[in-house]
Parts: C-alpha cells; sequence; structure tokens
C-alpha cells in the first residue's frame, strides 16, 4: 500500500459551497460554466486537447470491455451521504452496473463499477482528495490515469477514506478491472502513441 498524504485543511475563512448554493448560483447566472463540487470548493471542469485524447482513449478501451451503454463521461455522482450536501463530483468516466438509461437519478456508490479521472493539473488533488473521498464512498474500484507520465494509479479495496490497494502502473503494463477480471486493457491503449 502506498503512503498517501492528505492535503492540508481549507482556511476557515473560506466559503464552503453546498449543492444547493451551487444551484442557487446557477439560477442566479453565476454558475455557467461546467463545475463540480468536491469537499465545499467549486472546481471548474475542463480539459486541454493531450486530457480530451487520454479520455477519449480510456472511454473506447472501457467500451470494449463493458459495452457503450455502461460507460459514461463527465456526469456527476453522489458519494456518501454525509459527503453528498458538499460534494458532487464529475469524474471523467464511470462504468455503471447497469445501462445508463436507466437512471433517472445521479448514479450512488454501490451502482459504480469503476471511476477514472484523466489527470494532468490535478494529479495531486486526484490522488488525495478525491481518493479519500470515493474510498469513504465505497466505490470499489478508481483509476487515475496520468496525461504526461503516461501511468495509471490503481485504486481498490475501499476501507474508511482509504484505498488500502494502491498500485502504479506504466503504459507497459496490463490490467483487468476487479467487475471484469477476464479482460484485461492494455494501459498503452489509454495514452496516444509517443510523437
Amino acid at each position: 500500500m502506498a503512503d498517501v498524504m492528505l492535503p492540508p485543511e481549507p482556511s476557515p475563512w473560506a466559503i464552503r459551497w453546498t449543492r444547493d448554493g451551487c444551484a442557487k448560483l446557477e439560477e442566479a447566472g453565476f454558475l455557467t460554466e461546467r463545475y463540480e463540487l468536491v469537499e465545499g470548493s467549486i472546481n471548474r471542469v475542463g480539459q486541454n486537447m493531450p486530457h480530451a485524447t487520454v479520455d477519449r482513449l480510456c472511454l473506447r478501451a472501457l467500451i470494449s470491455v463493458f459495452g457503450d451503454e455502461f460507460v459514461v463521461t463527465q456526469a456527476s455522482i453522489d458519494v456518501r451521504p454525509e459527503d453528498n450536501p458538499t460534494n458532487e463530483p464529475m469524474p471523467d468516466l464511470i462504468v455503471l452496473t447497469r445501462p445508463s438509461g436507466q437512471f433517472d437519478h445521479y448514479p450512488k456508490p454501490h451502482e459504480i463499477q469503476l471511476l477514472i479521472e484523466v489527470a494532468d493539473s490535478t494529479i495531486r488533488f486526484d490522488l488525495t482528495t478525491k481518493a479519500a473521498l470515493y474510498a469513504r464512498a465505497g466505490i470499489v474500484e478508481y483509476w487515475v490515469a496520468t496525461v504526461n507520465e503516461r501511468t495509471v494509479t490503481v485504486h481498490r479495496n475501499p476501507v474508511s477514506s482509504i484505498y488500502q490497494e494502491v498500485s502504479r502502473l506504466s503504459e507497459n503494463d496490463a490490467i483487468a478491472p476487479i467487475s471484469a477480471p477476464d479482460k484485461s486493457i492494455m494501459l498503452s491503449e489509454l495514452f496516444p502513441s509517443p510523437a
């Protein structure tokens, strides 16, 4: 298990937003761009081209394993009920337990087989804050695909706010998702061919 250092606590004077507060900001026209809410902070969601490319390649690989009805991109999810008021994360990719057309609500942790965050400028945040949030929710498998390093950090076996199994794999490795143990993904498929 890799040691995980959590980021420092936010300033006691910082505004801690809630889902309800964000909805009111949207209605008033202040939140007009895509965003996610994590630990009470509003974070703009955007992608540069390398990030978008890795996103697309991850999507293609997941569809080949799970089918296109089970994989969605950039959709908000629910987390642990105690965390929901100040969290509405929007992972890059989500593998659901049933076809996406059957959902009329944000997927709950038990309805998620796998989450992937694609990281370039948010690596530390994805490996610490989001990993703790997803572990507390009991999300069984969480991957962080790093754009520039061309690695995937695999998180499994969540207990409280820590994933007990964390491994960092290179693009030369292969891995089978927990929910599809007979279908390995070559991690090089998740990254563009080197220039």
